[in-house]
């Protein structure tokens, strides 16, 4: 089995449990292959008992690794979208960071994940992404997301006026700070701050979220996956920021932005008894009250 181990940072705290993790991978006769930046950071307190190879890019990943370990938090795990791309590679999401809606493994579950996916028990839960479409090609080849598009004002205070279409009939004139898109994946993240509903993967649909809208009967719009949206901003400040989760980009009012659903998807390893389900009421603590 090949095995990527995709990080950010480390700290004190977490060190154990990468280290839990690489004597596991060696223990089953793993090769491993680790993100160079990620391994210059931890090299000088990990013990490696075999030889270690590097990446930095998706091509080095593709045809070479069975599976893409994110270690980190879901801000982490959104990174290895870029590097997994259309690959199919299955990403096993191991929460060091905080809340973990996507790095559903826990620091004390390492150890038995890594028994469940070498004895094949596991599923792939697929993720669809959105993909923006410009003439000036913003985000270059990497114009898609997992969680979400945001449209947000720049270096103002005053309102945007933010005009959506869906397959090129109006929607609205949204007067709000911003606009969020989401696919069900982001319906847990930056949308379910703004008042947006939780979504289903697998449900096909998009959630157009505003941003402190300044009109208070407007409210979050979900649509079929298979329509087109187009946006165009209008403001006193003709600049604008727009990002692809946490990719950041300026436009002016020229630009119109184009987003549909992209062709790929991406595979998330699911342990067993764990679902989408199971994560909500884990992570959002709704099984805390009482009664339950």
């Amino acid at each position: 089995m090949n095995v990527a181990l995709f990080g950010i940072k480390s700290t004190e705290a977490t060190l154990p449990y990468i280290q839990q993790l690489i004597n596991k991978l060696e223990s089953v006769g793993s090769k491993i292959f680790i993100y160079e930046p990620f391994l210059h950071s931890i090299k000088p307190f990990i013990n490696f008992n075999t030889d270690i190879s590097v990446f930095n890019t998706h091509k080095e990943l593709k045809n070479n690794v069975d599976f893409l370990f994110s270690i980190g938090g879901d801000g982490t795990l959104l990174n290895t979208v870029i590097l997994v791309r259309d690959s199919g590679i299955p990403i096993l999401g191991i929460n060091l960071g905080r809340l973990g809606f996507l790095s559903s493994v826990s620091k004390d579950e390492i150890i038995p994940a890594i028994d469940n996916i070498i004895k094949g028990n596991y599923t792939l839960d697929q993720r669809a992404l959105l993909k923006l479409k410009t003439p000036e090609n913003l985000f270059g080849d990497i114009n898609y997301a997992l969680n979400e598009l945001t449209i947000n004002r720049k270096d103002s205070t005053s309102l945007i006026v933010i005009n959506v279409y869906i397959d090129n009939q109006i929607l609205n004139s949204y007067w709000a700070d911003g606009v969020i898109v989401a696919t069900p994946t982001g319906s847990t993240a930056y949308s379910l701050s703004c008042g947006g509903p939780i979504i289903t993967p697998g449900s096909e649909n998009f959630v157009i979220t505003p941003i402190a809208t300044h009109n208070l009967t407007v409210r979050p719009f979900v649509i079929s996956d298979n329509n087109i949206i187009k946006i165009n901003v209008k403001g006193k400040n003709e600049q604008f920021l727009v990002s692809l989760d946490s990719r950041t980009v300026t436009i002016d009012s020229s630009i119109e932005l184009v987003i549909e659903k992209e062709d790929f998807k991406i595979n998330l390893v699911q342990m067993p008894n764990k679902n989408f389900f199971t994560t909500i009421r884990d992570k959002l603590k709704w099984g805390l009250d009482f009664r339950n």
